[in-house]
Parts: C-alpha cells; sequence; structure tokens
C-alpha cells in the first residue's frame, strides 16, 4: 500500500507536471518538487503510524513527479533541437543511476544505519537540492541576459503563452502528431517498467528456482542497460538528424529480444544476462518519443506535450502490473511451496504472450511517429 500511495500520486501528476513546467517554469517548479520530497522524506522518517508513512510517501511522489518534465522543459530552452535527444538521455541515465543505487548500495548503507536515518539524509539532501534550485537555476538563458538558443541560431525567440493553460492544454491534445509517442511508451516502456519492477524477479524465482538476490542481478543488469541505451539511442538520433529510424530500429529489436526470451531454450547464466541487457537496452529508446513530441508543438508548450506522451508509461505499466497478474492466476497450475503460488513456465508464457502485444502497440506507435529530422515542425518555427 506504501508503495502504492507513490505510484499513484506520481501518474496522476504527469499532466499537471507539464503544466506546471509550462506556466511556472522549469525553476520554480523543480524548486517546490525537491522542497516537497524532502519534506515527504522527513515525514516518512518520523512517522509514527501507517497513516504518517502514508503522507510521507505521498508527499514524495508529489514532488518528485515534476522532476523528469520539468527538466525536459528546461533542456528545452537551454539545448539545441540537436542535442534534446542526447541530454534527455543524460538525464534517464543518472536518474537510473539513482535506481541502482537505491538497490545494492542502499541494502549495504542499511547494514550501517537504521532506515530512519537513511530517509532523514535523504530529505536533507532534497531540501538543499531544492535551494541550489532556487538559487542558481533560471527558466531560459535570457534571465542571465544570455542570448537564446534560438538566437544564437540565427531564428526569433519562441512566442509566449498568450492564453489560459487549459486552453494550451487542449490544443496540445488535439495535435494528432503527439498521440504516437504515448503509444510507444504505453506499449515498450510500460512493459519494461512492468518487468524490471515486478514481474521480472518471480518468473525467474518460479520457473529456474533462483533466490531473489540471485534474480535481482538480472533486474540490475536490465536497469543497468536501460540507463546506458538512452545515451546511445540519444546520440545515434541527434548524430543522424532524424528521429523515427532510430525509434523504429529499438522498438523492433526490443521485440526480437523479448521473441528470443519466449521462444529460444535457455537457462540461467551469461546468455540470459545478455537478452536480459538488450531487452533493457531495446526498451529506453522509446525516450525519442520526447523529442518527437516537443518537435510538433509549439515551444512554449513542450512541457505539455511531453508529459502527455510520459503518461503513457505509467498508464501502461499500471495496466500491465495487475493485467500480468491476472492472466498468471488464470492459468496457475494449483501448485504451492510454503502457501504461496508457484507459477509454471506454461502460465509465464501466456503472461509473456501480453509483453508481445504491449511490443506491437509500441511499434505501431513508433510507425505512425512523424519525422521532424531534429527540428521544431510548427508553421511558427
Amino acid at each position: 500500500s506504501l508503495a502504492a500511495v507513490y505510484f499513484l500520486i506520481y501518474s496522476t501528476m504527469q499532466i499537471p507536471s507539464g503544466v506546471l513546467a509550462d506556466t511556472l517554469g522549469p525553476r520554480v517548479t523543480i524548486f517546490a518538487g525537491n522542497l516537497t520530497a524532502g519534506i515527504g522524506s522527513l515525514l516518512f522518517a518520523f512517522a509514527g503510524s501507517f497513516a504518517a508513512a502514508s503522507a510521507g510517501r505521498f508527499l514524495v511522489g508529489l514532488g518528485v513527479s515534476v522532476i523528469f518534465i520539468s527538466s525536459l522543459k528546461f533542456s528545452s530552452l537551454w539545448f539545441s533541437e540537436r542535442k534534446f535527444a542526447l541530454v534527455t538521455g543524460i538525464i534517464l541515465f543518472v536518474g537510473n543511476a539513482g535506481s541502482i543505487m537505491a538497490a545494492g548500495p542502499f541494502t549495504v548503507v542499511l547494514k550501517s544505519f537504521s532506515w530512519r536515518a537513511v530517509f532523514i539524509g535523504i530529505g536533507a539532501v532534497s531540501l538543499v537540492l531544492s535551494l541550489i534550485a532556487f538559487l542558481s537555476v533560471r527558466n531560459r538563458p535570457e534571465d542571465f541576459r544570455f542570448p537564446s538558443v534560438r538566437e544564437m541560431e540565427g531564428r526569433k525567440t519562441i512566442a509566449e503563452r498568450n492564453q489560459h493553460w487549459f486552453k494550451d492544454l487542449a490544443s496540445v491534445v488535439k495535435v494528432p502528431a503527439v498521440w504516437p509517442g504515448f503509444f510507444t511508451n504505453f506499449g515498450i516502456t510500460g512493459g519494461t517498467y512492468a518487468f524490471m519492477g515486478l514481474w521480472g524477479i518471480p518468473y525467474l524465482r518460479d520457473v529456474y528456482g533462483l533466490d531473489r538476490s540471485s534474480a535481482a542481478e538480472y533486474m540490475t543488469v536490465m536497469l543497468a542497460t536501460y540507463a546506458v541505451g538512452g545515451l546511445v539511442f540519444g546520440w545515434i538520433s541527434d548524430r543522424m538528424g532524424r528521429r523515427k529510424p532510430a525509434l523504429l530500429a529499438s522498438a523492433l529489436l526490443y521485440t526480437g529480444a523479448w521473441l528470443a526470451l519466449i521462444f529460444l531454450p535457455w537457462k540461467p547464466g551469461p546468455a540470459i544476462f545478455i537478452l536480459f541487457g538488450l531487452i533493457g537496452f531495446a526498451g529506453t529508446g522509446c525516450i525519442l518519443t520526447f523529442a518527437c513530441a516537443k518537435e510538433v508543438i509549439k515551444p512554449a508548450l513542450s512541457g505539455m506535450a511531453t508529459s502527455l506522451v510520459n503518461t503513457g508509461t505509467f498508464l501502461g505499466t499500471l495496466l500491465m502490473q495487475p493485467l500480468f497478474g491476472w492472466v498468471l492466476d488464470r492459468t496457475w497450475d494449483g501448485t504451492l511451496v510454503n502457501n504461496v503460488r508457484v507459477y509454471s513456465m506454461h502460465s509465464y508464457y501466456y503472461g509473456f504472450m501480453i509483453m508481445l502485444a504491449y511490443a506491437a502497440i509500441g511499434i505501431v506507435g513508433s510507425l505512425f511517429i512523424k519525422e521532424t529530422y531534429c527540428a521544431n515542425i510548427t508553421p511558427d518555427n
């Protein structure tokens, strides 16, 4: 329930985070997000009841929910369009490095410090980050009296928003070219997150008898390649000057890796480390959808466009996790170990068919992506 509180508010806040990034700007949003997350972490650390702990988790989820989209908005204003995909890959790499640190290294820290002390430290760091953001971050280069990136490239500056944010959001939702990225993330990133975050370890445990620690090593490899893949696909796309070929290649590679996992004979060992790593690596090619969304929308509304695309990720994850479990329960052969259900390869096979269906949705979405050639293609650009 504590985990659900975090993910529920995080998912719910994706569209609002885009609105905040476009209306208040990255500086205020990142400052407020870190401040809220820091307070939530401290509340969680000192919680004496389940209600207080839930409130702390709620505030942490609320605070961090705005950071990624605000970072993308910041990048769109401070970096050339031909570098946006690579910068997005760097942001994703740093975020996933934090996820890796929160696994094995976090376990080591807990051997020397209590979990309450650790969360006090995390809260303190978040509060410091909020202060740094307020003092040093500016929404755009012009706030430091620098020329804008567009001016340096010989183009006119971005037109400011001139109507209510709700009308702006409605105008973003009505743009057909934004939606393929939503469905690409729904199918590929949503499936990847569901497998890495929930069903990967039970699969290795139930079918191959691995203990949780050994199974977690495979997920760590997948997470690490997921982080690196964002850098690679972002760099390739920016160097090519095209979005669609790199995105489609990642979707096909991701689907091919799942087909190999399902239909080829294998057992835990080096080969499956490589295969799991390939799934993670290919799954992160979807970061290009953020660049695609930004480049088919007026620059002033890039936060709303990227948040709409990112919503597909979490909607896909939220639906896949229980759907996969429902398939396992429907095909369960009745095996129990210590009164806990254990599922066979037969059951996981049908769950993986759902993963393949998700991957197909991702491929179709990538096929309908509008090629922008790494430049904003709206009429006034």
